[in-house]
């Protein structure tokens, strides 16, 4: 049986990959598409136990899976903790199934850590967050092993740069990749 991971591996040594799920995969995608070191972004569904789940059936809440994005990334030139630093920022990590008006567990807080490094990484992280009182509420972000991970049909990919004036990305998106080049400037591309 074919690993749904394999056909995205890279040949390339030098990347490692991050997998994150923090409400809608697009909010994710639209900015980490903007983040200097990042190669790739991939929205798709982890998390869950449904094998090859579509959005409509990751939607229903029933198949285990979260929408998250597959983040390909040069750890010479951004961190895995820098990335969960923009992770952090530009979601809510302390409601459990919910991000704004997106309800139900396939908008959860999750990392879905590849490596011992990066499940103490993303440990540290949280400490760090809740020890410093940033949010009245703890963080709820679920943190486990990524088992497999599906890419969503391709109409998902790039949906933002795609659809820039649609309501939704106008509303929820445009504020997070705004969000993120104001807080974490020294992290990001340059505009144009």
């Amino acid at each position: 049986m074919n690993d749904p991971m394999d056909a995205q591996s890279e040949v390339d040594e030098t990347v490692q990959h991050a997998t994150l799920g923090g409400g809608c995969f697009w909010c994710l995608e639209a900015v980490y598409l903007r983040v200097t070191g990042v190669r790739s972004v991939i929205s798709g569904y982890a998390g869950g136990s449904y094998p090859d789940p579509t959005y409509n059936e990751v939607c229903s809440g029933r198949t285990g899976h979260a929408e998250v994005v597959r983040i390909t990334f040069d750890p010479d030139e951004v961190s895995f903790r820098d990335l969960l630093r923009i992770f952090f920022t530009i979601h809510d990590p302390t409601t459990p199934d919910r991000q704004g008006a997106d309800r139900g567990p396939q908008y959860r807080s999750i990392i879905l850590h590849e490596s011992d490094e990066q499940e103490k990484v993303a440990r540290e992280v949280i400490r760090e967050i809740d020890d410093a009182g940033l949010h009245e509420n703890p963080v709820v972000t679920e943190l486990a092993p990524l088992d497999t991970f599906y890419p969503a049909e391709i109409e998902h990919e790039e949906y933002y740069d795609r659809n820039p004036r649609a309501p939704y990305c106008q509303a929820v998106i445009a504020p997070k990749v705004r969000k993120a080049r104001a807080e974490l400037s020294h992290l990001m591309r340059p505009q144009g």
